[in-house]
């Protein structure tokens, strides 16, 4: 064999070598990402990131007051509630009465977060305004069923189920609000393209993203610094062999494209795990009625901790609006 020949083999081998010593890294840290997005377990290796995922950095006071609204809405008076919907998995809520009340609100939390985490601290502004509250545990998340997150797309479905409970519960005389933050805020706007009921009358988005694989990549490439579009495929085979849809099979945009539902969108300019653009990209195409309320500085799920009076404001005028719409 000839000395460049053998040389040209072994260069060869080397580089086969190391593709496949590439694509197997490509794969793995696909599978823990997506296992992270997913599962109803997060890896252990995920937790360790803690804070680059979100790439939001939250004050220890802010933090504080986060806990204590939590602790607070825990020690409120609540029934458990379950249901079973349309796939077959038990979803849990925390069903809140309002005697008198003027309005129901189902309450969506977000991305591996609680119902108590995300909306102790405005639960009392809700109640205080006559809102009877059913805050709903999302699937592949806490008590509910399901092994897996949707990011919005399983998720949109259990609305409609929430929406018929909370009808049965009150008579179908309320006037019904979905209510999101984060994923849940994606949730909700997803069901928006649903046929919902007559008396839902108005949808909350609070920092919502478009649809999974955007959020993804967004993470990827901004907060994790690694490229997306190497993991692409791979992460888009293995969420569909999860969840039996396909990642781009529907999106935010899909929905508001279609739906008269009237729609308040809300969003902190410094966002840095769901960037503002995205509300701006939804509020864009939305064909109902629709406001938007944008506060500077506010990182992700933080509007209402930096503007609280302007939030509520845009809340209240929000369902002024909207009571009377059929």
């Amino acid at each position: 064999m000839k000395e460049r020949t053998k040389r040209y083999m072994i260069a060869s081998g080397a580089a086969a070598c190391m593709g496949a010593v590439a694509a197997g890294a490509a794969y793995l840290t696909t599978r823990i990402l997506v296992k992270t997005a997913l599962d109803r377990d997060e890896p252990t290796l995920m937790k360790i990131a803690g804070d680059r995922i979100s790439g939001a950095l939250i004050d220890p006071e802010v933090r504080r007051r986060i806990e204590e609204g939590e602790q607070k809405l825990l020690s409120s008076h609540t029934e458990m509630v379950t249901i079973t919907a349309a796939d077959g998995t038990e979803l849990v809520g925390h069903w809140h009465a309002c005697p008198g009340a003027k309005r129901a609100v189902l309450a969506m939390h977000g991305w591996r977060s609680s119902w108590s985490r995300d909306f102790g601290i405005i639960s009392d502004f809700i109640y205080d305004n006559q809102c009877s509250v059913l805050f709903a545990e999302q699937r592949g998340q806490n008590n509910s069923g399901g092994e897996y997150m949707g990011f919005g797309l399983k998720e949109r479905f259990d609305c409609l189920d929430w929406a018929n409970w909370i009808n049965q519960r009150t008579g179908s005389t309320l006037p019904v609000y979905f209510c999101g933050i984060s994923m849940g805020a994606t949730t909700v706007l997803m069901a928006a393209g649903l046929d919902l009921p007559d008396n839902v009358r108005g949808i909350i988005s609070d920092c919502g993203f478009t649809s999974p694989e955007e959020i993804w990549r967004h993470v990827a490439r901004d907060n994790l610094h690694i490229s997306y579009r190497l993991h692409k495929a791979m992460a888009e085979n293995m969420y569909a062999r999860r969840l039996q849809i396909n990642a781009d099979d529907y999106s935010t945009l899909d929905a508001l494209s279609e739906t008269k539902t009237p729609v308040l969108f809300i969003h902190g300019t410094d966002d840095h795990f769901v960037p503002v653009e995205m509300t701006f990209q939804n509020y864009k195409v939305c064909r109902s009625h629709k406001k938007l309320f944008v506060v500077p500085g506010a990182d992700h799920g933080m509007s209402y901790l930096v503007d609280h009076a302007g939030y509520e404001q845009a809340v209240k005028e929000f369902w002024k609006e909207t009571e009377g719409v059929n």
